[in-house]
């Protein structure tokens, strides 16, 4: 059960009271719990905080009003994750989360479908075009995601499973043909703006590929390998389709009880208010963990699914890890640059040009290519974007627990906004509130009068609160010099680490952030398939 009380000693009797403990009780560290308590195993999870679901951990930011934590739609969970470990997750019934372009000027281009089978407000030429594009970027996507549900190969240890997905992917293009290998291999580095460039014409959706491609990422658009992160996005699906985000049944507040329900139906103790103070380890092996009371929990296997960094520079003696290790470690990129802003209005907005059954979907306010790319340039010099653009849902449409009566909540995701701001975040903070307030006045007319309260949260105060390093949700940047046999870093890369019996199993880790449950499952299969007992 989950729990707050404090943990007893294990006895001495019994050489270890657990099979694994589990640093860390997001969804992650929940996925991987679940995966090794249906083995059978005698799993424990701490949580630091009072309540189990890491960064979809929802919270009251004013009287009557909720949010659901960072993440504010879906559009990552991996299916085979979710029938593993029989996650009660499931999208609401009826058409698909539709996403709305909005850029001010003209009408919305609205997509509908999993990720644009059908656009609304463009010519049936540019629909006919960005359906294209799309299926080209569909497909190389689908190239990458063979690689997602498995550790990334080691180099000089590559096995059986690794040559099995590399020949997969390599049938999969020889049956494109030629010229589809030669496209892949062409585009696979290049920027998204070139892309969009050479396919499209309508520049709210380029905007739209900019956004996808970039947020959560120090990269603008014409930024080179900025493509990858909307192959990555592109390798998230919903009822079987590419591209589809949706928000479960009971809203986002849904997601983290689902995976509660899955570790605790596998048998996995969850505690929470049990911050570990550090991790067991003598010449070079894990042996457990001490809370931060001093309380000593053994255990022969340690799955840490909290942010690398917090691993190692805070819970691992350095002795163990040796100093080339844990530079790689300080190195690792991790400075956020998305803004996370929850209002609660005392009614609905009106967002210039949307039907009132668009406003349940996804609305991104970007004008184009170059909106996206001169939001990002200051942030290269330490400076909010005067002009950012975002990503907008209104949460409250499918969770009425999160407002009152006749009320509505607003999440939004905002770039850019860097972590280590020049004028600092404690002034930094109102200027930036203000811009944001006013973009949403131009496009939504009349809300400013109908906030009850704001509450921003820049990657300083997401540091803070979810105990990220730099504040980025995605544990680290997603770029290629972060992301297969280099993520974290090289010597830390398929779940192992230097210390035997120490695994990763967060964000940061591959294949990386979302909610995939991937990092966390995958970490529990590595291990089990080492499992000699």
């Amino acid at each position: 059960m989950t729990s707050s009380e404090p943990m007893k000693a294990p006895s001495a009797t019994a050489p270890h009271a657990y099979d694994a403990i589990v640093i860390g009780a997001g969804h992650n560290g929940l996925a991987a719990a679940a995966k090794l308590g249906r083995s059978g195993r005698r799993v424990l999870v701490l949580e630091a905080a009072n309540a189990p679901g890491g960064a979809a951990r929802g919270r009251e930011f004013a009287p009557g009003f909720r949010s659901a934590g960072l993440a504010h739609l879906v559009n990552r969970l991996d299916p085979e994750v979710a029938r593993d470990l029989g996650l009660s997750l499931a999208a609401r019934p009826g058409p698909a989360m539709p996403t709305a372009v909005l850029d001010g000027e003209r009408e919305p281009a609205v997509l509908r479908g999993a990720y644009g089978e059908a656009i609304d407000g463009v010519t049936a030429e540019e629909a006919a075009a960005f359906s294209r594009l799309r299926d080209k970027l569909v497909f190389q996507a689908g190239i990458l995601k063979r690689f997602l549900r498995r550790p990334p190969p080691q180099l000089g240890a590559i096995g059986i499973g690794d040559i099995s997905t590399l020949a997969a992917a390599g049938f999969g293009l020889i049956r494109k043909g030629r010229a589809e290998g030669r496209d892949f291999l062409r585009m696979l580095l290049m920027n998204v703006a070139d892309v969009a460039d050479e396919y499209l014409e309508d520049d709210r959706l380029k905007a739209l590929l900019a956004f996808d491609a970039t947020l959560g990422i120090h990269l603008g658009p014409r930024s080179p390998t900025s493509l990858l992160g909307l192959y990555y996005r592109l390798t998230g699906e919903v009822a079987g389709k590419a591209g589809g985000q949706f928000i479960p049944e009971g809203g986002m507040a849904a997601v983290a009880p689902a995976f509660v329900r899955a570790a605790e139906s596998a048998g996995v103790t969850i505690r929470c208010g049990a911050r570990v103070g550090r991790i067991l380890a003598d010449r070079g092996s894990t042996r457990g963990v001490i809370l931060s009371d001093g309380t000593e929990l053994t255990a022969p296997v340690v799955v840490s699914a909290i942010h690398p960094q917090a691993t190692f520079l805070h819970l691992v003696d350095p002795v163990e890890t040796g100093t080339g290790f844990l530079r790689s470690i300080r190195h690792v990129r991790s400075a956020g640059n998305v803004a996370k802003l929850d209002l609660a209005l005392s009614r609905m907005p009106n967002f210039d040009g949307l039907s009132g059954r668009d406003h349940a979907g996804r609305i991104v306010i970007a004008r184009s290519m170059s909106h996206v790319e001169d939001a990002f340039n200051p942030a290269k010099y330490g400076e909010f974007s005067p002009d950012p653009v975002m990503e907008i849902v209104l949460p409250s449409l499918a969770d009425a627990t999160l407002a009152p009566d006749g009320a509505c909540t607003l999440s939004a995701l905002i770039q850019y906004a860097p972590y280590r701001l020049k004028m600092g975040w404690e002034s930094g903070k109102p200027a930036f509130l203000r811009i944001v307030l006013d973009i949403l006045e131009r496009h939504a007319p009349g809300i400013g009068d109908t906030i009850v309260a704001a509450d921003l949260a820049t990657p300083a105060d997401i540091e803070t609160e979810y105990n990220l390093p730099g504040g980025h949700w995605h544990h680290g940047e997603l770029q290629a010099d972060q992301l297969l046999i280099n993520r974290p870093t090289g010597a830390a890369s398929g779940y192992t680490t230097p210390i035997e019996g120490l695994y990763l199993a967060s964000a940061g880790a591959h294949p990386g952030g979302g909610i995939s449950g991937l990092a966390g499952w995958n970490a529990a299969r590595h291990i089990l398939a080492g499992d000699r007992r």
